[in-house]
């Protein structure tokens, strides 16, 4: 089941790109939070999709942190940013551990594909009392979020 606006955010902590702990309720201390969940490094909608938001990152705000999450390793993820040089950092859940929190996790095959460790395309907005103040699971992964929306939340937060 996924979250919704008005529901506290499930607290976690993740490595980044750059193997350094990110953890949600120290990163709402200072802004509100963009969590966008996404499926694979390095296919073509999650780049386009994380190159439009760190080329567009100054329109989310001073204060507001974004973060990549996707079940690629820290190792992966680093390498996907190095070569679209993205301004925000990316983090692995690669247990897929945060994303069924979050009720972002596949849970089904895919021709033959077992899809249970994959995200699903999300964004979520956290505000600095740690409650989800936007959500958006899309269950296309060649869909993209409402990124005007996720803005638009992110001034209201």
């Amino acid at each position: 089941m996924s979250l919704s606006v008005g529901d506290r955010a499930p607290d976690f902590s993740l490595f980044t790109d750059e193997k350094e702990a990110f953890t949600l309720s120290e990163a709402v201390k200072t802004g509100p939070v963009v969590l966008l969940f996404f499926p694979d490094a390095f296919t073509g909608v999650c780049t386009t999709e994380v190159n439009e938001v760190s080329n567009d990152l100054g329109a989310y705000g001073d204060n507001t942190t974004v973060v990549g999450i996707s079940t690629d390793s820290p190792f992966t993820l680093a390498e996907f940013r190095k070569v679209n040089g993205l301004k925000f950092n990316l983090v692995s859940d690669h247990e897929a551990n945060v994303s069924r929190l979050y009720g972002t996790k596949y849970n089904r095959d895919f021709t033959g594909m077992k899809l249970d460790r994959i995200s699903k395309r999300s964004a979520f907005v956290v505000d600095t009392d740690g409650v989800i103040q936007y959500a958006e699971v899309l269950e296309s992964a060649g869909d993209m979020p409402d990124l005007a929306a996720v803005r638009k939340a992110v001034a209201g937060a």
